[in-house]
């Protein structure tokens, strides 16, 4: 197995709504904010290359949507997906399997491309899509809160194109061993069943955070964003997933941490905190 970090952007979003109820005078200690209150925001992506598989966990906004879209988020640096598989060694027609933590736009919007008619394409086109049964109906009949972050073109034609595919759901919170060849935990906080791969590397086992942990920032169990439907759940499992990684020394892939690429967490007198930082390349190579 090799594992490889795929760079699909940077974007910024408002510290207040990725911190919550937490003051700014706490979170800007971490994620300092320029003047306009937006922190920096990486959409790093991991390709796993497993035998004859290869698989993409999650895959940005894309560049689909409008200039005014992309507007609310200020793009920045020249990053893509295109440009970091390349780096790697790769293309997209090269993928086998697309696995999508939740289909929030940021995390699956890569995912489906305009063909030069404008017509709805897959963007790997020679991918299965992962998602589970319980997500999908939660993202393609969205409620209120969360339907300006489902975006239909970029979910429903996974399905119309018959890539669609789905994970099993479990009865505890993790997985073991599914289709993929990764465990999965199961959070419900952020969004209806969001996925969090757990993939054995060498010895380690590299856990990609999503958005259960998005930076570093996130470590305090109160530091909850606002983007979450039931934030009381995402303490609890927050704490859970915390503990476990402290107690097994798991390496937590940070996906939109824009300054932290891989971590490990210890105990302390205040909870789980950060132990060492480490680069991609400091780990899979």
């Amino acid at each position: 197995m090799k594992l490889y970090p795929i760079q699909s952007g940077h974007f910024k979003l408002d510290g207040g709504a990725m911190f919550g109820v937490v003051p700014k005078s706490l979170w800007t200690r971490t994620n300092p904010a320029d003047s306009n209150n937006m922190i920096d925001i990486a959409a790093r992506c991991l390709l796993i290359e497993d035998g004859n598989k290869l698989t993409l966990i999650d895959t940005g906004m894309g560049n689909k949507q409008s200039e005014k879209f992309y507007g609310h988020y200020h793009l920045y640096g020249d990053d893509s997906m295109d440009k970091s598989l390349k780096a790697a060694g790769f293309h997209r027609d090269d993928i086998t399997d697309v696995f999508m933590t939740h289909l929030h736009f940021d995390h699956c919007g890569g995912s489906i491309e305009y063909d030069k008619n404008r017509n709805l394409q897959p963007a790997f086109k020679n991918a299965h899509f992962w998602s589970n049964k319980n997500h999908w109906k939660w993202a393609t009949e969205p409620n209120r809160r969360e339907v300006a972050s489902f975006l239909k073109e970029n979910i429903l034609p996974m399905e119309e194109c018959g890539q669609l595919k789905f994970t099993d759901i479990p009865e505890t919170d993790i997985l073991k061993n599914s289709a993929l060849g990764f465990d999965i935990f199961f959070a419900n906080g952020h969004t209806e069943k969001q996925m969090i791969p757990m993939i054995h590397y060498k010895g380690k086992t590299i856990c990609f955070m999503a958005d259960l942990l998005p930076t570093v920032g996130h470590l305090p169990l109160p530091f909850v964003m606002g983007y979450d439907t039931r934030p009381l759940l995402t303490l609890d499992e927050k704490e859970r997933f915390l503990n476990m990684a402290a107690d097994n020394e798991l390496y937590l892939f940070m996906e939109h941490d824009a300054h932290n690429e891989i971590i490990t967490v210890q105990h302390t007198e205040k909870g789980v905190r950060l132990k060492d930082t480490f680069t991609c390349n400091d780990i899979f190579n």
